[in-house]
């Protein structure tokens, strides 16, 4: 089972070092992490999707503890079951034929992803897609049948819903 936690840091070049080295320490797979500004000026807050289905539940409490022990860090969550929403970014850069291209087309028009054309050649397509990471990888393995030429994918971002 994934666990999602947020912390909310002051802006500092160490921090996100301090975060991976306990974590890492600690043995927790880290799935991604995201770190940007927030709605408060001299912060940042960092997403942590952490893979550890083999770790208890007390094991991840004490990794909380352990994370609001650290420096500038002003607060954390764990929000894994807590009401929330979950986005994350794939881009992928796809060579196609004219008829994988309108395969393409029909595929995410016809799809529930939030999928939109970045860019459109005559025989390459960058497309953009937001949604819940179980999304992106179900798109991506559709794709995979296509030949990609370049895929990058964003950290899991969240917010609790209250």
């Amino acid at each position: 089972m994934n666990r999602t936690i947020s912390v909310l840091v002051e802006k500092d070049s160490g921090g996100l070092l301090r975060i991976i080295s306990l974590l890492t320490r600690r043995k927790f797979h880290i799935e991604s992490i995201s770190i940007a500004g927030c709605e408060r000026k001299y912060y940042e807050r960092v997403t942590i999707v952490l893979t550890n289905s083999n770790k208890e539940m007390d094991q991840a409490y004490q990794l909380t503890k352990q994370l609001r022990k650290l420096l500038n860090v002003v607060s954390v969550e764990d929000i894994t079951a807590l009401p929330s929403v979950h986005r994350e970014l794939l881009l992928i850069k796809l060579q196609l034929n004219p008829i994988e291209r309108n395969e393409i087309i029909n595929l995410i028009k016809n799809f529930e992803f939030r999928t939109k054309i970045i860019d459109l050649t005559e025989s390459i397509i960058i497309l953009e897609v937001i949604t819940d990471s179980r999304k992106v990888i179900a798109l991506q393995k559709l794709l995979e049948k296509y030949k990609i030429l370049e895929l990058i994918r964003t950290g899991e971002i969240a917010l609790t819903r209250e």
